[in-house]
């Protein structure tokens, strides 16, 4: 599929179908698309009272266009209050166009959009993300996927001229963000560790990257003995990934980002009942997932930030190997933790991990990753937790997120709570009791790291949806991947 910066207008574009973005006010029909009406002999018009379209958003409607019209199909979009319109508004609109051409076998799509906050670029980016990530299907795994291959091969951008580097930043970024839903949505007999450290590696090969792979000797060198206990019951080997993109001439700012890479989460000796979603915990590694795909989008866009992409991989299995509940682990920063519950194990590994990442100097440290369930019922599935007691970090994340339409919302660290995870023998207990337990997660993960400025994300209930919503598609959503590199991009322009 290509995108077409077009300085086309909606009156003298050809092609399989126009689908046309009207808000509330824009009815009744005035000016150009009240020329446009009159072109088609009325028929935009006849379509509008025909489905009673009031330009709801995400409303849709389409019809055929008589013979001789330079269209072979008319289409019309909601996008709700003028005033509400957003970039997050163009991209819901976009992949509703992009979805509906799909449906009716156009393989040349023109969409003319208003432009939001009287910005080209960021309307040109919001739209082809929003078709791109619509039109992304993954079908990798099944024998027939002929019915799942995009039909639309050309999109136009009308009375959009010169926004070509607004559609290669969007591409870019949905190569990231398709990446990591491709790496969630895979079983974890394709993605195990060894596949997250081959993406790692396929990315700093494209890219001209910086990697280094920890393997088991070099982190016990390291002394990561959280880590390492997660990892040791399984017959795959851990990989300790750090992945860097350094830019051209001294960087602004050093970044790390981190996330989770739990290929799969049996729960260990504390095993995952039935029911409990034990099927589904390959998406454990949602936060690894988001992190590689952040390093492909920012590998390809070249901030003058340098920024390092961390993630401990491993399995939590069962065997003879397995971590107990009441073992002690010893973090790589010294602090003993008392195991009591084997499936609260991704803070595990995320403490070496943070320990690592705040030893390379940097300015700030994100984290990312599927820790608890305590998260999605406190906030459902579309909403991650934000953690973090620096107010300027916290805000950054906050603005890149609304920028990009990910949602996210602050919990607060109350420091009293962490009296849950006190040990009579040892430092900590790796879980505290069940009130609160996206927060207890957060304090303990605050133990590795000591002056960095750092922000924890807990995104476990938007890294998968079960249904189409918005532009993404049943599976594994890419979540987070956009607001990271937004993230790095406001850093590189010193926002």
């Amino acid at each position: 599929m290509e995108f077409h910066a077009s300085g086309t207008s909606c009156l003298d574009w050809s092609g399989d179908a126009l689908i046309i973005g009207l808000s509330e006010e824009a009815l009744p029909l005035s000016n150009t698309l009240a020329e446009l009406n009159h072109q088609v002999s009325g028929l935009l018009q006849e379509l509008i009272d025909e489905v009673e379209f009031t330009g709801k958003e995400g409303s849709t409607a389409i019809t055929r266009v008589g013979p001789g019209a330079k269209v072979r199909k008319l289409g019309i979009v909601g996008l709700g209050a003028t005033a509400a319109i957003t970039a997050e508004t163009l991209r819901r609109t976009a992949a509703a166009a992009a979805r509906l051409a799909k449906k009716e076998k156009c393989a040349s799509l023109g969409l003319s959009m208003p432009l939001v906050q009287q910005d080209a670029a960021l309307t040109a980016q919001a739209i082809a993300e929003g078709a791109l990530l619509a039109l992304h299907q993954d079908n990798r795994f099944k024998s027939d996927d002929k019915n799942g291959k995009a039909v639309v091969e050309h999109i136009y951008l009308l009375d959009l001229p010169g926004q070509e580097s607004s559609l290669q930043t969007a591409q870019a970024i949905c190569d990231g963000v398709i990446l990591a839903r491709e790496l969630v949505s895979a079983p974890a007999n394709v993605v195990t560790p060894e596949t997250l450290a081959q993406t790692a590696q396929d990315i700093a090969t494209a890219h001209g990257l910086e990697l280094e792979i920890l393997d088991q000797a070099q982190c016990e060198a390291l002394g990561m003995g959280a880590y390492l206990g997660v990892a040791k019951a399984s017959d795959l080997p851990p990989k300790f990934i750090h992945l860097t993109y350094k830019p051209t001439g001294t960087p602004t700012r050093k970044l790390a980002i981190v996330g989770k890479g739990l290929t799969f989460d049996s729960g260990g000796l504390n095993i995952k009942p039935t029911g409990s979603g034990i099927e589904m915990m390959k998406i454990d590694m949602g936060g690894a997932a988001a992190t590689l795909g952040a390093a492909k989008a920012i590998a390809q866009l070249k901030p003058s930030v340098e920024v390092h992409f961390i993630s401990a991989a491993a399995e939590n299995m069962i065997s003879g190997h397995a971590m107990r509940p009441g073992d002690i682990l010893t973090a790589s920063n010294g602090k003993t933790i008392e195991v009591n519950n084997t499936d609260a194990e991704g803070r595990l590994t995320l403490a070496d991990a943070l320990v690592f990442a705040e030893k390379l100097g940097v300015d700030a440290i994100v984290d990312l990753a599927t820790l608890t369930g305590a998260c999605i019922i406190a906030l459902g599935d579309d909403i991650a937790g934000l953690f973090s007691e620096n107010e300027d970090l916290a805000g950054a994340i906050a603005t890149a997120a609304n920028a990009t339409g990910e949602k996210f919302w602050r919990l607060p660290m109350e420091e009293k709570y962490f009296d849950g995870l006190k040990s009579i023998v040892a430092d900590m207990k790796n879980t505290g009791p069940r009130p609160g337990g996206s927060i207890t997660a957060a304090l303990f993960l605050k133990q590795f790291v000591t002056s960095t400025p750092w922000v924890h994300l807990d995104v476990a209930g938007p890294v998968w949806t079960e249904k189409e919503n918005g532009y993404n598609n049943p599976g594994g959503t890419g979540f987070g991947v956009r607001t990271l590199v937004q993230w790095v991009l406001m850093q590189n322009t010193g926002s």
